[in-house]
């Protein structure tokens, strides 16, 4: 329920952080969230917890896209080209929050401090966000000025090509957590799990800081077809693993391509759509991608429990399919390096 409040609701909001300001609407958006926060916290019945986290997934503040939204604002005309290492920074700092959030929070919940965790968590929010708000100089400029005009709009081709391929690279993310929880599991080495997860997490900081040390001369949409080509090839290693080393290389070796196409993704995203509906644009492909974690991990869990982990892990190499599939049809329409018709 928290999820599809979040995804539901999250571009809603967004559109309005679009037409009146971050500065504007962020701190109602925050001060919601942690009402809502407290109100799971404070919850004597499952029918109350349950509504109140419906309402925090509702008013969760998409940070990320507002951050990206931000770098978008401040790196346009001359300095575009170094949009990609924004991004990649911005990847670089979401691994370190993946790596060391789910230590924290499973070694707080081990300890019986469950609502330490959530209390740190939202806390990390709402500081992060009011920290945000506050930087008036990088925000985007609110859109309310602007008439409404048909290049607004996100039902666009290609901005719809690029939010099936952010659902795309979320079935990789469901497909992974759960096919290496299933196979450490299977062979009796259940610990092996996070040891797995956490060099591959690595492989993808390493692989996030090394992309954004340079400028790319070969175009961004190109070089989201040799990414997802590369995911789809090594992919195929994972299903074979016959044990925990191999599949911790191929793990590494893949997960190497996910930093790129992420940023890959926002900076196409930020050329496909008009700047009036960026933080729009930026939520809804965080919503698809969280959509399709939640919809691969429970495919990768039917086939592991049916058919075993190698099963499981078969949906990685399908998964990177459909994401070579989607780049080359991006790619096919054309996009081009400046955004169509708003630099003429």
């Amino acid at each position: 329920m928290p999820l599809a409040g979040h995804g539901l609701i999250g571009p809603q909001l967004a559109r309005l952080i679009d037409r009146y300001g971050q500065t504007g609407v962020l701190p109602f958006y925050l001060f919601a969230h942690g009402v809502a926060i407290a109100a799971v916290l404070a919850s004597t019945t499952p029918a109350a917890a349950i509504v109140a986290a419906t309402c925090a997934g509702a008013a969760f503040p998409q940070l990320g896209a507002l951050s990206a939204a931000r770098w978008a604002h401040l790196l346009r005309g001359e300095r575009a080209d170094e949009l990609a290492s924004a991004f990649s920074l911005e990847s670089l700092a979401n691994a370190t929050a993946f790596l060391l959030g789910p230590v924290l929070v499973t070694t707080l919940g081990a300890t019986g401090n469950t609502t330490l965790a959530s209390i740190i968590a939202a806390t990390l929010i709402l500081g992060g966000g009011t920290a945000l708000a506050a930087q008036r100089r990088t925000a985007p400029h609110p859109a309310r000025k602007s008439a409404e005009r048909s290049d607004q709009s996100l039902l666009q081709p290609t901005f719809l090509l690029l939010a099936l391929l952010n659902l795309a690279i979320g079935l990789y993310f469901g497909t992974i957590g759960l096919s290496i929880s299933a196979f450490a599991i299977s062979h009796e080495i259940p610990g092996a799990a996070a040891l797995i997860i956490a060099a591959s997490s690595l492989s993808g900081l390493l692989a996030g800081w090394l992309y954004g040390l340079r400028q790319h001369p070969t175009p961004a949409h190109r070089q989201l077809v040799i990414a997802t080509a590369y995911l789809t090839g090594t992919a195929l290693l994972l299903p074979l693993a016959p044990s925990a080393i191999w599949l911790a290389a191929a793990v590494v070796v893949t997960e190497a391509a996910v930093p790129p196409i992420l940023v890959l993704l926002n900076v196409l995203t930020e050329k496909a759509v008009h700047p009036a509906t960026l933080t729009q644009a930026f939520t809804w492909n965080n919503s698809a991608s969280a959509a399709g974690s939640a919809l691969a991990a429970y495919l990768a869990g039917h086939a592991a429990d049916t058919w075993g982990a190698s099963a499981a892990f078969a949906q990685a190499p399908a998964t990177g399919l459909l994401l070579l599939v989607l780049s080359l049809s991006l790619y096919q329409t054309g996009i081009v390096e400046k955004r169509l018709g708003m630099d003429s």
